[in-house]
């Protein structure tokens, strides 16, 4: 049962990313399929991949539904034929977004850290929090989760100033033909190693940040804050 809740990431990455693109930069010549008919079926893929996840869950996830959004968008930019600034435009925007709801909830009584990483699912909150009043650390540790807000968004932004350059660097061509869907493709391809590894490192350091502070705070070590 927990096998089929957590698809192989190698299959996931394949649906939503490599097949898309080499869809996109090989098949989109008037020979083959064409620009148009070769965009629609790119963007099929991770269309269905993001729809099959949703039905699963059974349960609306945000984070989804914008990736559903992101694709649905980029199929319109592609088959309207619109100004490919657009696709910059909507390559920053969603992670944009994000970063700056995020960041602005780091001034409000409940900093979105505590949806996204400071969370019952993932940490044993009740013992953290018992241990940070027997401390009397429970001050200091809001102050830390704002902090460690800060950062998450900070890493959204990162990844909206990223997309942004990617999309004006490689995508040129007008919208519709052979060579728009070639840097599309191109631009997926190249948005894992220049765009998810650098966020993810992020994502990693703001954790162990986490991390560190529950351990000076609550005394508390990785093992012991996360829940099994």
């Amino acid at each position: 049962m927990n096998n089929a809740a957590k698809p192989n990431p190698l299959i996931e990455l394949s649906i939503t990313l490599i097949i898309p693109s080499i869809i996109l930069m090989k098949l989109s010549g008037s020979e083959d399929l064409g620009a148009v008919n070769a965009l629609l079926l790119a963007l099929t893929f991770p269309l269905l991949w993001g729809v099959r996840s949703l039905l699963r869950e059974r349960k609306v996830n945000v984070l989804a539904v914008l990736g559903l959004v992101s694709i649905l968008l980029t199929g319109g930019i592609g088959l309207l034929q619109l100004d490919t600034h657009w696709l910059a435009v909507k390559e920053a925007a969603i992670p944009g977004l994000i970063g700056l709801v995020v960041a602005i909830s780091a001034f409000t009584s409940r900093p979105l850290v505590r949806v996204l990483l400071f969370s019952p699912a993932l940490m044993n909150v009740e013992l953290i929090q018992e241990n940070l009043h027997q401390r009397g650390n429970a001050v200091t540790f809001e102050t830390r989760l704002k902090v460690t807000t800060w950062m998450l968004g900070g890493s959204f932004l990162f990844s909206a100033a990223m997309n942004y350059f990617l999309a004006t660097w490689i995508v040129n061509s007008p919208a519709g033909t052979p060579a728009f869907n070639e840097e599309l493709g191109r631009m997926n391809l190249l948005s894992y190693p220049v765009i998810a590894l650098p966020s993810m490192l992020i994502m990693i350091a703001v954790f162990y940040y986490l991390s560190r502070t529950i351990n000076e705070l609550a005394g508390l070590k990785l093992t012991e804050a996360i829940k099994h």
